[in-house]
């Protein structure tokens, strides 16, 4: 009381005392989804470190080079991040293209099955844990792609980029860039838990219907339908 009383008589009006922030749903929503990310991602890099392993060997004895692929990607706020994946094509194919059919010879054996399974973006797993990425969000995209965009395009990256998405799950090759943008933007508006699991759902068939169809059918098949997640 002394102290305001002193306070007053210097000229200076004491303000209303602190309050703490109260986050708002979607603060919380983020927080949880980062705590989840990173519980699920830690796991899931532990329980399926061996299949990683196998896979890396598979791709070395396949073909010439190095087990894991690596590429910048464009992340949360526009800030790039070097993405990894088993590699699926062969060396000399150009780091940096837009998406190829599965049937383009540079895809190597090893590599188209990884692909149509959804098996080569295993190692995303460590881009989430480390904060690059998260599990579900929008398409981490290339950089080239990126420059194209007008400057309400960059919401996309107001979020970290996700191993599966809404795009994701909704892919198919012939999709233009525009309507990939559309995808996201839905996701971005609509972001919840709830949404979350069902994109996480439908992902998991489809890598199952990826690894059934690798194992019973030829490579002249369809499987170009199935989507590939990034």
């Amino acid at each position: 009381m002394a102290a305001e009383v002193a306070e007053e008589k210097q000229g200076v009006i004491p303000g209303p005392p602190a309050r703490l922030t109260v986050p708002s749903t979607r603060e919380r929503y983020l927080l949880i989804k980062r705590i989840l990310d990173i519980a699920i991602s830690l796991g899931a890099l532990i329980s399926a470190a061996p299949l990683i392993a196998l896979c890396a060997a598979a791709v070395r004895v396949d073909s010439p080079g190095p087990a894991f692929f690596l590429q910048r990607r464009v992340g949360r706020a526009g800030k790039p991040f070097t993405i990894y994946k088993l590699r699926s094509m062969a060396v000399e194919a150009p780091s940096y293209s837009y998406k190829v059919a599965i049937d383009d010879p540079r895809i190597t054996r090893v590599g188209r099955w990884l692909r149509r399974s959804g098996l080569d973006e295993l190692p995303q797993l460590w881009n989430v844990l480390r904060g690059d990425m998260s599990l579900i969000g929008p398409r981490p995209e290339l950089p080239f792609i990126v420059d194209q965009y007008q400057n309400g395009e960059r919401r996309r990256h107001e979020i970290r980029p996700g191993i599966t998405g809404w795009w994701q799950i909704h892919h198919r090759n012939e999709v233009p860039m525009h309507l990939n943008l559309d995808y996201d933007f839905y996701y971005l508006d609509n972001m919840s838990l709830r949404l979350d699991i069902l994109i996480a759902g439908r992902t998991i068939k489809i890598i199952l219907a990826g690894l059934r169809h690798s194992s019973h059918r030829s490579e002249e098949t369809d499987q170009d339908q199935i989507a590939t997640f990034s």
